[in-house]
Order: C-alpha cells, then structure tokens, then sequence
C-alpha cells in the first residue's frame, strides 16, 4: 500500500481482503453490544476485525502509538470473552514495528 498516511479503514478494508487469501475467516465491523448495570447501550462496539472467531484486530494508523490502545483491546477481549488480540499500527515505517499482542487472562 505505500507505506503510512492513510485512513485507518482503508488498511482495515486491506487486511480484510488480504486475510481469507490466506485461509482465515474475517468479519469487519463486528457489532458488540455492550452492557452497563441492567441495560444494554443502544449504541454498539464496533470491533474492526475478528479472526476466525479467535482473534480480535484493532487497526490503528498513528505515528505515535500509545500503550491506551492496548487496554481498549483488553476491554473488547473481556467483552467478547477472547483471549488474543492484535494492535496493528499501520503508521509505521514497517508493519512488523507496528504489531502488539495483547492477551487476556492467559
């Protein structure tokens, strides 16, 4: 794709595609409702990619990463109880600089 400066979504999108050309199952823009006390928000999580139903992706596309992005995957990983998840900055020089797990109760 040329490196950084895009739209976070158009590496989304990318990775999406990208993805099932490799075997894995990909949903995009993944409804999670999210509960507080005895009401359930009207207003849904979005999650950006989940991985054959194991691994959450949350895409970022920022010069500067910062560690708030690991905690919001914790939290969507407590929500859709998973265990595994990726903070992928597509900001980056590299990808592969870019990448960090991020684990729930493991």
């Amino acid at each position: 794709m040329g490196g950084p400066g895009l739209l976070e979504s158009v590496y989304e999108e990318a990775l999406a595609y990208e993805l099932p050309q490799h075997g894995c199952n990909v949903r995009r823009q993944v409804p999670s409702p999210i509960q507080y006390k005895d009401v359930t928000l009207a207003t849904p999580l979005k999650i950006d990619l989940i991985v054959n139903d194991l691994v959450i992706v949350e895409c970022k596309a920022v010069t500067q990463y910062n560690p708030i992005f690991a905690t919001q995957l914790l939290t969507y990983l407590r929500l859709r109880k998973l265990k595994l998840g990726l903070v992928i900055n597509f900001g980056k020089k590299l990808v592969k600089d870019g990448i960090h797990r991020v684990v729930n109760d493991l």
